[in-house]
């Protein structure tokens, strides 16, 4: 599993552009720049989308008085999906970056996949929220159990800063 210290994997993520579904570097996103990445189980899930987004809507001012460049929400399910539930949260609208990691590269070369086959939730991301400076992480909160916002909200992530 990806550490304070490690240096984030580049992959490839989409989310939907003005033409449609668009490939969307990771390393774009994060070389030279100072971002957080936060990453939840599923998009329309409970806890997702009643506290681990809305943590992140309430904080951004304080995150970008902080310095930071962008606020990135990774899910692993599809661009359309993210797309839609951005727009459902209010997430998009209040300045939030989501991206579809549909192949589980991403969560997968950070360690961050689980399976919950009981849910029905199969190649998956554990609830975590990091803060990323040039790529490196600095900061790193994981959650110990999926359907639990506490660790990983973006007030526990401020913080730390």
């Amino acid at each position: 599993m990806i550490s304070v210290g490690d240096t984030l994997p580049d992959a490839t993520m989409t989310r939907i552009g003005a033409e449609g579904p668009e490939a969307v570097a990771m390393s774009d996103k994060i070389n030279g720049r100072k971002v957080v990445v936060f990453a939840v189980p599923g998009a329309y899930t409970p806890t997702c989308s009643s506290a681990h987004v809305p943590s992140f809507m309430r904080t951004k001012a304080a995150f970008d008085n902080k310095g930071v460049d962008e606020i990135i929400c990774v899910s692993v399910n599809d661009p359309f999906v993210m797309h839609a539930w951005g727009e459902a949260t209010g997430a998009t609208g209040a300045g939030l970056t989501l991206l579809a990691d549909a192949e589980c590269a991403f969560t997968d070369a950070i360690g961050m996949r689980f399976d919950a086959p009981p849910a029905g939730l199969i190649a998956r991301s554990k609830r975590y929220a990091m803060l990323v400076d040039d790529g490196k992480v600095v900061a790193l909160n994981v959650e110990d159990n999926p359907g639990v916002c506490e660790t990983s909200a973006g007030e526990a992530l401020l913080d730390e800063m």
